[in-house]
């Protein structure tokens, strides 16, 4: 396996470790835009490694351990990123349910009636 390819997947793996620590950061702090940022910048190291020549380097300890680092940031992530897109659901759904009964109220008789 050449050298250059193991150090050139290195630097990738020490990137995409890093995104994934700094995304963490933010989806805890819920940053969301910035968290949005950088995972187009994660999706590019994905590809910088599915382009490389040989992917031999992956059966080496120092590539496993990295891996095995980013496996429970990703689900802690992915958890927390669901929660994150629920909880904006729900309040997207009540501020639509709410303009449709303003909507309603203006175009009803809700407002014409006496108190």
């Amino acid at each position: 396996m050449p050298e250059d390819v193991t150090e050139q997947a290195r630097v990738i793996w020490q990137k995409y470790l890093t995104l994934t620590q700094e995304l963490k950061k933010f989806i805890d702090r819920q940053d969301i835009d910035t968290f949005l940022e950088l995972v187009p910048q994660r999706d590019r190291l994905i590809e910088l490694d599915k382009n490389l020549p040989s992917h031999e380097y992956r059966q080496l300890q120092e590539f496993k351990d990295i891996a095995e680092q980013i496996k429970p940031l990703d689900r802690e992530i992915m958890y927390k990123a669901r929660a994150w897109l629920n909880k904006s659901r729900r309040q997207n759904n009540a501020v639509r349910s709410y303009d449709l009964t303003n909507t309603l109220g203006v175009q009803g008789t809700a407002f014409n009636r006496s108190y």
